[in-house]
């Protein structure tokens, strides 16, 4: 078997063991037919996992050009919205923001001024506070990221760029170059801290203003 084919096989049979709603409440209802992909496969995966979704919803959505906004969804001046995307009820987006690519918003999600969200699901009652940026990501319900912090999905200073996550006391090659972070339930992360590409965060765990996580050195 060659290297590229192990490699592969190895990061879909540890992804298995990531249980997303050990972290997530309740993913695997709000984004169906997801089966028991890794986190990472998931991001891939989410234009057309978004695009699936939006076919489904009913007519408390505006629908146009692979965008679905509730109609009670709030959306100031400004804001660049690239499609797939769907931003749930009572959401609020900041002037200036930028979604794109496969973005699944929740209920009474703030993404504010400024902000980037790219190929991320964030779900109910979470906030982007300003001047963020998601990237490929999972974020669960209750986070809170302050002002200027990140969840980093590329690693532009690595000649070998693909990116490695810790679990369990294993480090699992996901075979991916982009993937951001998988952030649990109630998260809080401080303003200017930087998730580094692959970081997971356990349910309630508390990221210091300037921290750095990197759970896997490379």
């Amino acid at each position: 078997m060659d290297n590229t084919r192990f490699t592969w096989l190895t990061s879909l049979i540890f992804g298995l063991m990531v249980p997303i709603n050990d972290f997530i409440k309740g993913f695997s209802n709000a984004i169906p037919g997801i089966g028991d992909k890794a986190p990472w496969e998931i991001t891939r995966m989410l234009p057309g996992i978004v695009n699936d979704i939006i076919l489904r919803l009913g007519n408390e959505y505006k629908i146009k050009d692979e965008i679905a906004i509730h109609r009670s969804a709030t959306i100031q001046q400004g804001v660049l919205l690239n499609g797939p995307i769907i931003i749930g009820e009572n959401c609020f987006i900041g002037a200036n923001a930028c979604l794109r690519a496969g973005v699944f918003l929740g209920e009474s999600v703030t993404v504010g001024t400024g902000c980037e969200v790219k190929s991320s699901v964030i779900f109910n009652n979470s906030a982007i506070a300003h001047f963020n940026f998601i990237g490929d990501s999972l974020i669960g319900s209750g986070v809170n990221f302050e002002a200027g912090s990140m969840a980093a999905n590329h690693f532009n200073e690595r000649l070998d760029k693909r990116i490695s996550v810790s679990y369990n006391s294993s480090v699992i090659d996901t075979a991916s170059d982009k993937f951001g972070a998988l952030v649990g339930d109630g998260c809080k992360i401080g303003a200017n801290a930087v998730l580094s590409p692959g970081t997971i965060l356990a349910p309630g765990s508390i990221i210091k203003r300037l921290e750095l996580v990197e759970q896997v050195k490379g």
